[in-house]
């Protein structure tokens, strides 16, 4: 049996997928390496130093495809209202020099265009129609990219500036870009999809590319019906037996831990809930390498320059974002 990898992804040599988490204790990442005409994957382990992890990951001789659990892109009516120009990964660059971009906001009166974090803590009457009123947007939907939106299969994410609940993702999204992509950005050898490029295009050999994904996502697409809550271990022990038939879809070979652990339900603590995500996330970027879902990103500019879109995702949101005329991104 052989890799099924499709012929332009044979440079890829290592995929992993990290769940994230503003908390280290829930940062988890799992990791398949090609070995001959499989895929050996190893169970989930502490992301450990965030600033390290993509220097770990890099194979010199192959291309790496990393995905990510968290926002990478900003909503177009954001750079809209300011007047942002620059393409995300320029504008993620330009953030090293604006420290304060990564303070969460306490109080509506902080809010700005270089503070667009918020809220810091709950209070009474915290609203993302005031967010978003703060930030200059004309309503609480304007916070949401077109991949945060809701579609025919699942409800709305999260928008990636609101930081307060459980169903948020600012605190993932700062934490990723403060502690992941800033520092390794000057490398040279990294590149976040969609924005640097079509993927088969961007992993060559010693190249790491960044994808944003979604384990809800990933459920659907490798075919999980979960029923209950993936934060209960009885819940996620139910879907093993689905969880190995879709390893072995992308010839994915758990090693023993992982074979374990799964059948275990990943374990009965609070972080057993971000073990089965981060492997969920890697089968979903093996799923697309072996070509079972596209590795595109809708042809709409904004998408593509600046808002960003999940890996795998075909559906299209039910409600686009506002269609807004878009700035001179220079190349």
């Amino acid at each position: 049996m052989t890799v099924a990898t499709t012929p332009i992804f044979a440079s890829v040599t290592t995929v992993a997928h990290a769940d994230w988490s503003v908390e280290a204790r829930k940062r988890w990442i799992a990791v398949a390496r090609r070995a001959g005409d499989t895929w050996r994957l190893a169970a989930p382990v502490p992301v450990g130093d965030p600033a390290a992890l993509l220097a770990g990951l890099h194979d010199p001789q192959g291309a790496v495809l990393f995905g990510i659990d968290a926002p990478i892109g900003l909503p177009r009516a954001y750079a809209e209202a300011h007047g942002i120009t620059a393409a995300f990964p320029e504008f993620l660059r330009d953030l090293a020099g604006r420290p304060s971009f990564f303070r969460v906001c306490a109080g509506l009166e902080e809010v700005g265009p270089w503070r667009p974090f918020y809220p810091l803590r709950g209070r009474a009457g915290m609203t993302r129609a005031s967010h978003a009123a703060a930030l200059g947007l004309k309503d609480a939907a304007a916070l949401h990219r077109a991949v945060d939106r809701a579609t025919a299969e699942r409800p709305a994410g999260a928008p990636p500036l609101w930081t307060l609940g459980a169903n948020q993702s600012g605190k993932a999204a700062l934490a990723a870009w403060h502690d992941v992509l800033l520092p390794a950005l000057p490398l040279g050898a990294i590149r976040l999809w969609p924005f640097d490029g079509d993927l088969p295009d961007l992993l060559s050999p010693g190249m790491t590319v960044i994808a944003e994904t979604y384990p809800a996502e990933a459920l659907r697409h490798l075919g999980i019906r979960l029923k209950g809550s993936k934060r209960r271990q009885a819940d996620r022990a139910a879907v093993a037996e689905a969880l190995l038939a879709a390893m072995a879809v992308v010839q994915a070979k758990p090693d023993a831990p992982l074979l374990a652990t799964a059948r275990d339900g990943f374990g009965a603590d609070a972080a057993g809930e971000d073990r089965f995500d981060c492997v969920l996330g890697v089968l979903c970027v093996l799923n697309v390498l072996h070509g079972n879902r596209p590795d595109t990103a809708p042809d709409d500019p904004w998408i593509q320059r600046w808002e960003g879109w999940v890996l795998g995702q075909t559906a299209l949101p039910s409600r686009l974002p506002d269609v807004l005329p878009m700035p001179t991104i220079p190349t």
